[in-house]
């Protein structure tokens, strides 16, 4: 197949003219060979909420190189990362596909496809050393972490710090991350290092926000390479609104304890726990946690044992307080309000 037989959907060679100018590979040849090799009936693919949009023409540009008696199938389940996989899709299919996440742990049955960005992060990291890091001379030590996004360039990220008289630290965190200096909106495990300062390279301010509340003796400076800015992450906002809504839950007299059933955002045991100490405490399980789905609760607050960013995010769109493990601890008198820190997942399913 030549350059200009390529579909809509594949953009291997030519590059995808959207927002950011990114650029990304689906790796159709090495999923049209699992499909091959296994005999595959049936492909299911799974793309996180930016991308459902292409996944049409995706799964048109797939169907080139397989057999025409092969389904393709599309999963409209809400995707946020490695960790919320549509296990009802995988279960009915023979060839699994996730879009857009590094791997949470390895399976045969499923084939990752990470989707690199193409932006350029040279010239924000360029804007960090001038604006805000440390001049080497008076500290050289920064630890450099970054998203899956950009983890082809992690490298090259390193590289120029180097050579700007930097000594660079990084590390993998624990099961939970596939690469080095990898940091995910629930762990920050990759930060760990011994720098004062850390710089994160990658867009949105939810994950260094994280990283700075879960290490608080850390500078942690923001290279946005996709808006373009340079930003210290500043916790105080954030603080304030989770100590409201600890203060609100005091009061509370019947809790809900969420235990998502995804397969990577279970803590049952934290769950368990909960409601071996509160009698008045009772598990309501569901996949997907939204406020129209807890409307019909009759309940003070709710304690969340899924993902982190669901308390995070959108606690303030909760008409109940939401809160995490370690703020449900706070609120009912086990611990003090100044152990109130950000709560992080670990580990596998």
């Amino acid at each position: 197949m030549s350059d200009s037989e390529y579909g809509e959907g594949d953009l291997r060679k030519t590059g995808m003219a959207l927002k950011h100018d990114r650029e990304w590979d689906y790796e159709l040849d090495r999923i049209a060979a699992a499909v091959a090799e296994r005999d595959a009936e049936t492909v299911g693919l799974q793309f996180p909420e930016g991308l459902k949009r292409r996944a049409p023409a995706v799964a048109d540009d797939l169907r080139e190189y397989i057999e025409e008696d092969v389904r393709v199938l599309i999963s409209g389940q809400p995707c946020y990362g490695a960790c919320d996989l549509d296990t009802f899709l995988m279960k009915r299919t023979d060839v699994f596909v996730h879009f857009g996440h590094s791997p949470m742990k390895e399976s045969e049955k499923i084939i990752y496809v990470p989707l690199f960005s193409n932006v350029d992060v040279l010239p924000i990291m360029e804007r960090a050393v001038e604006e805000e890091l440390a001049d080497p001379e008076e500290d050289g030590d920064v630890g450099l972490v970054t998203t899956a996004q950009h983890m082809n360039r992690f490298d090259e990220m390193r590289e120029f710090l180097e050579d700007r008289g930097y000594e660079v630290h990084t590390r993998r965190g624990d099961d939970r991350l596939t690469h080095e200096g990898q940091v995910l909106g629930c762990n920050y495990a990759s930060a760990e290092v011994d720098a004062d300062q850390v710089l994160y390279v990658g867009g949105g301010k939810f994950h260094p926000l994280g990283l700075a509340m879960e290490h608080p003796e850390k500078n942690v400076i923001i290279a946005d390479p996709v808006n373009n800015v340079v930003t210290i992450a500043d916790t105080e906002k954030f603080m304030k609104q989770r100590y409201a809504a600890v203060h609100k839950a005091m009061d509370a007299e019947k809790w809900g304890v969420i235990y998502c059933t995804k397969i990577g955002q279970g803590r049952w045991e934290q769950a368990e726990e909960i409601l071996a100490d509160n009698d008045d405490a009772y598990l309501i399980t569901m996949d997907e946690v939204t406020p129209d789905r807890l409307k019909n609760f009759d309940m003070d607050a709710f304690v969340n044992t899924g993902c982190p960013r669901i308390t995070t995010d959108d606690g303030p769109r909760f008409d109940e307080p939401m809160l995490t493990p370690g703020e449900y601890e706070i609120a009912v008198g086990n611990k003090p309000l100044d152990e109130l820190e950000f709560d992080t997942f670990h580990g596998t399913w």
